[in-house]
């Protein structure tokens, strides 16, 4: 079993999601490290739920740590290879700690995507994957993808707004992004309205054998 695609799931919580996921072979499962974060999961949970978990690769999500604390704080946990930040420049200081690094980065207006076009070929040049959001339910108008689609080859993107389960095949044909960017946890982002439309998703990108 396989997906169409690659896929990767934030804010992960709970054991019941992650073993779906990882039943369903997602690619990267993302867990919030930061304790005031309504998401965080501690080095115990951590272990706890990984310990059931096998085939796909863990990302330590930070919003507003700094790289040493990133790093003070990932000494506590054993088992994740890459490394998620909202902040640009706390990606030059990590770029020698031996993992990979993604960098989250937010729509809220149509600026924004000047901007992120700006440094994307950055991003390829030091391998960071860019995993893109957006505020709202914001939609991909048709403007959009075409900056969607200049930014996909610029560097590696991981589209985390504007699809369901209707649009999603053909946006990730059109865009040429790397793949998708969903949520678990106790909160689905918007436009995920609970469990079973993400679980939808992930059907049916499903391949059969």
């Amino acid at each position: 079993m396989a997906l169409k695609t690659f896929v990767k799931i934030s804010n992960v919580n709970n054991l019941s999601d992650a073993r779906y996921c990882a039943g369903m072979y997602v690619n990267l499962m993302g867990f919030s490290l930061e304790e005031n974060n309504e998401y965080y999961v501690s080095p115990t949970e951590f272990k706890e739920i990984t310990d059931w978990l096998s085939g796909l690769q863990y990302v330590a999500e930070f919003r507003f740590a700094h790289p040493d604390q990133i790093l003070e704080t990932l000494q506590q946990y054993e088992g994740f290879d890459y490394i998620q930040v909202d902040e640009k420049f706390h990606l030059q200081m990590l770029h020698n700690s031996g993992y990979g690094l993604i960098y989250n980065f937010t729509i809220k207006k149509e600026a924004d995507w000047e901007e992120v076009l700006s440094f994307s070929k950055t991003l390829k040049a030091h391998k960071v994957m860019l995993n893109l959001e957006a505020e709202g339910n914001r939609q991909l108008e048709q403007t959009e993808q075409k900056h969607l689609q200049a930014l996909s080859e610029n560097c590696e993107v991981l589209l985390g707004f504007g699809f369901d389960e209707q649009n999603v095949e053909q946006i990730l044909e059109a865009s040429g992004v790397k793949g998708i960017s969903m949520k678990g946890g106790h909160e689905i982002k918007p436009g995920i309205k609970d469990f079973d439309e993400l679980a939808d998703i992930l059907e049916l990108l499903e391949v059969e054998d």
